[in-house]
C-alpha cells in the first residue's frame, strides 16, 4: 500500500443555515477584514447582513473591503492587505465564491509580510519565488458557491495580467473555520451553477488520474463525482432545489479536500494559461471548453483506462466497460447542464494561439503537470488546445 500524508487542519461547519453558528465558534481576533466580491450577490443572499449580524453577537469589529473581481489581480490583493495593515485587523474573513477565498488567504498571508509586494511569493518565471517569513493571518472561509473548494485547501490562485500568469501563491494558510452553507448558494444563477459545479467535478476527475492518487482521495473523488453526476442537473435547473444545492455543496468541498490529499493535473494548469490571457473568462467555463478532448487525449494514451471505466460508473453509466465510456458519460452531463456549446473563440481565444498556451501553462504551473498520469510534450499540450478550440 502506498503511504500518503495527509494535514486538512480547517473545522468545517456544514449544511443549511449554518452561518448562523458562526458566533459558536472561538474568536480568531476582535477585529477583522471582511473581504466581498465587488459584486452585490452577499447583498441579495442576506450573508453580508447575517455575518455582521454574527460578528455583533462577538463583539468583533470589522473593516469592509470589496474590490475582489472574478479571476482575482495581484494589485487587487496588495490593496486588501494594505487595508488591513491600516486598520489593524487580526484575522480575516472572506464571504464570497473561489475569488473571494482565494485572494482572502493570500491577503491573510501578505498582511504581516515586510513586503508590500504579492508576486514576491510567486513561483512562477516573473515571481520572486520566496516563502513569507511571517506567520499568516488566520482567516475563516464563508463560501457562497459551490466549486473551488478553496475553504479547505491552501492554495490560492491569483492572476498577475501584466506578467500573464495565474497561479497558486506560496506560503497561504488553511482556514482555521470554513461554514458551507447551501443556502447562501440559491441565488447563484444557472449559468454559473454549472460553471462552478464542473470545476469541483474536474478537481476529483483529475485527482483520480493523477499519479498523486491515493485511497484517501479515492474516497472523497468518488463520492464527489457520484454527487455532481446525480445533482448538479438539477442545481441548475432550479436553484432552489435544496437537496440539490446541499449536494453538489457537499461535493465541491469533498472536492476540495481532493486537492489537499492528492493534486489536480495538467488541465488546470491549462485552463489558468487561457484565463491568464483572457480574464473575462470564467475558469469552470475554460475547463468545460478543454475537457473531452483533455481526457480524450489521455484515454487514447491508455496509461489509467480502468479509472476511466470507473469514473465513467460514478457519473451514472453503470454498464460502462471502456474507458470511451467515460466521455459519453462526461458529454451528457454537460448537455444536461446547458454547457456543452461554449467556444474559446467567443473570449477571444484563436487556434494560433495554442502552443503559446502551452508553453505558458507548463511554465507557471509546472507542478500540475508532474501530476499527470504520464510525461506530456508542449506539442502534444498544444495539440490539445487545437482540438479543443471553437
Amino acid at each position: 500500500m502506498d503511504i500518503f500524508n495527509c494535514f486538512a487542519p480547517t473545522r468545517v461547519v456544514f449544511g443549511r443555515n449554518s452561518l448562523e453558528l458562526l458566533h459558536t465558534l472561538p474568536a480568531l481576533g476582535k477585529k477583522a477584514l471582511l473581504v466581498t466580491s465587488n459584486g452585490k450577490s452577499t447583498i441579495k443572499n442576506g450573508s453580508f447582513d447575517k455575518t455582521i449580524g454574527e460578528l455583533k453577537a462577538l463583539g468583533i469589529d470589522y473593516v469592509h473591503f470589496n474590490h475582489i473581481a472574478a479571476n482575482p489581480e495581484n494589485t487587487a490583493v496588495e490593496e486588501g492587505a494594505q487595508t488591513g495593515r491600516e486598520n489593524g485587523v487580526d484575522f480575516v474573513i472572506a464571504l464570497g465564491g473561489g475569488s473571494v477565498m482565494d485572494a482572502s488567504k493570500s491577503i491573510a498571508m501578505l498582511i504581516p509580510q515586510h513586503t508590500d509586494t504579492l508576486w514576491d511569493f510567486a513561483n512562477s518565471p516573473a515571481g520572486g519565488k520566496q516563502m513569507p517569513s511571517e506567520k499568516a493571518l488566520p482567516w475563516i472561509a464563508i463560501t457562497t458557491s459551490a466549486g473551488t473548494g478553496s475553504e479547505v485547501d491552501a492554495t490560492s490562485v491569483i492572476s498577475n495580467p501584466g506578467a500573464h500568469e495565474k497561479i497558486g501563491v506560496s506560503g497561504c494558510p488553511f482556514a482555521t473555520y470554513a461554514i458551507v452553507d447551501p443556502e447562501l448558494m440559491k441565488t447563484v444563477p444557472p449559468k454559473y451553477t454549472a460553471y462552478q459545479g464542473f470545476d469541483a467535478l474536474f478537481h476529483s476527475l483529475e485527482g483520480y488520474i493523477s499519479c498523486k492518487h491515493n485511497l484517501m482521495s479515492e474516497m472523497v473523488e468518488r463520492t464527489a463525482i457520484e454527487n455532481i453526476g446525480k445533482y448538479l442537473p438539477r442545481a441548475v435547473k432550479d436553484g432552489n432545489d435544496m437537496e440539490a444545492r446541499e449536494k453538489v455543496a457537499f461535493a465541491n468541498t469533498l472536492s476540495g479536500y481532493s486537492m489537499v490529499f492528492a493534486s489536480c493535473t495538467s488541465e488546470h494548469s491549462m485552463e489558468h494559461a487561457m484565463s491568464a490571457y483572457h480574464t473575462q473568462l470564467p475558469h469552470g467555463a475554460g475547463l468545460i471548453m478543454l475537457s473531452l478532448e483533455y481526457f480524450r487525449f489521455w484515454i487514447n494514451k491508455h496509461v489509467c483506462d480502468d479509472r476511466f471505466v470507473d469514473m465513467a460508473k460514478f457519473l451514472g453509466k453503470t454498464d460502462a466497460e471502456k474507458p470511451e465510456d467515460f466521455l459519453e458519460a462526461l458529454a451528457g452531463l454537460q448537455r444536461a447542464c446547458g454547457v456543452d456549446n461554449l467556444k474559446m473563440s467567443d473570449y477571444g481565444i484563436k487556434k494560433e494561439d495554442a502552443m503559446t498556451l502551452a508553453k505558458n501553462a507548463r511554465a507557471t504551473m509546472l507542478r500540475l503537470f508532474v501530476a499527470d498520469p504520464a510525461e506530456t510534450t508542449d506539442e502534444e499540450i498544444a495539440g490539445i488546445y487545437e482540438r479543443a478550440f471553437r
